[in-house]
């Protein structure tokens, strides 16, 4: 996903990171902005000889408009100087802003941010020319723009609609590698229960980048001098709250009542949404009886199993804090379909 948009009222250079190879600090989709004065806004790592030779290169788009790929291999040392934990490859298209012509990236970037503002996604899809071209995909199918062939349109289209990764990045699509770059509202938490775990793990989402909302029936706890830092508050029903959000794939929703009688209501609503996690606070004995209730009401076992329960990671948490963390963590991991297993594992497999 891409950072935050920042749109210069002057013609610039703009570098884009569209690949890495390795693991990195900045994800593929973040942006610096040169002009022709020298200011610098953004970087695409994090300083050091990457983000210096992409100055370099802005400097010669400013003067003949056209775009480059700029691929810089790294040594161990070099890649530990910018933030890479090992050797690899980072690729930049730097390429000519001009903020007065709508058909280009101005164009392009305008529109996703409109549909970000809206609470709705956008892929911009980018060849790697000298004059990029490029296609934007709404969320409702509506395309607007062209990468120049109406097949490669449809392809790049067709690829999206399969989910490219739901993550910034080079795709090989034909003979054309094409960068896809995903905008998309911030994921959301939902907590349900305005309690002693719910202060931490809103406190803990922020730095995340998260959109947090707090629910809660008692006006007493769910309160500006508890959740400072909450995006927002709601008071009433938690249940008719549940039914009357948006909850789409990018959010997470847990309920920590830690009691049936709150917790059934909700869950009921909250699994006719769309929500990518759903977690909810109780032991293995709890577990079990909230599960075989819905499951004896006719909720199918299909859709049960997107109940996490007991929520969060195994990472022996005690505290609060702690569970919170365990929390968000689990909900990453589903949210990115990822196992949430040791990172460890992974060397091991791939050995």
């Amino acid at each position: 996903m891409s950072d935050p948009l920042y749109l210069p009222r002057v013609a610039s250079a703009l570098a884009t990171l569209v690949s890495t190879e390795g693991p990195s600090p900045k994800e593929a989709g973040s942006r610096m902005w040169v002009d022709a004065e020298g200011h610098i806004v953004g970087g695409v790592t994090i300083g050091g000889c990457v983000d210096a030779r992409v100055v370099e290169e802005s400097a010669q788009v400013l003067t003949d408009h056209r775009a480059r790929v700029v691929s810089l291999s790294l040594g161990d040392e070099d890649a530990w100087a910018i933030g890479l934990s090992c050797a690899g490859t980072v690729e930049v298209l730097v390429e000519y802003f001009d903020p007065d012509v709508a058909h280009g990236v101005a164009g392009a970037l305008q529109t996703a941010q409109s549909e970000v503002r809206e609470g709705r996604t956008a892929w911009i899809v980018s060849t790697l020319a000298d004059v990029p071209r490029r296609l934007v995909v709404l969320a409702d199918g509506r395309r607007v723009g062209t990468l120049g062939d109406p097949q490669l349109d449809q392809a790049a289209h067709g690829a999206v609609e399969g989910n490219v990764g739901a993550r910034s990045g080079v795709q090989q699509i034909g003979d054309h590698r094409l960068y896809f770059e995903l905008h998309a509202p911030p994921l959301t938490l939902v907590v349900f229960g305005a309690n002693h775990v719910a202060q931490p793990l809103v406190e803990l989402a922020g730095p995340l980048g998260m959109r947090t909302v707090i629910v809660d029936g008692r006006d007493v706890f769910a309160t500006r001098e508890r959740f400072p830092n909450a995006d927002d508050i709601l008071v009433g029903m938690p249940s008719e709250i549940a039914k009357r959000l948006q909850l789409n794939a990018g959010c997470m929703v847990v309920l920590l009542s830690h009691d049936c009688k709150y917790d059934l209501p909700v869950l009921r609503a909250v699994l006719e949404s769309d929500a990518g996690y759903i977690g909810c606070l109780g032991s293995v004995r709890r577990a079990k009886a909230l599960l075989t209730f819905l499951a004896e009401e006719g909720i199918p076992v299909a859709r049960l199993a997107r109940v996490h329960v007991p929520v969060g990671l195994d990472i022996g948490a005690k505290s609060a804090a702690e569970i919170a963390l365990s929390v968000l963590a689990e909900g990453l991991a589903v949210l990115r379909k990822r196992p949430g297993g040791s990172m460890r594992n992974r060397l091991r497999t791939a050995t």
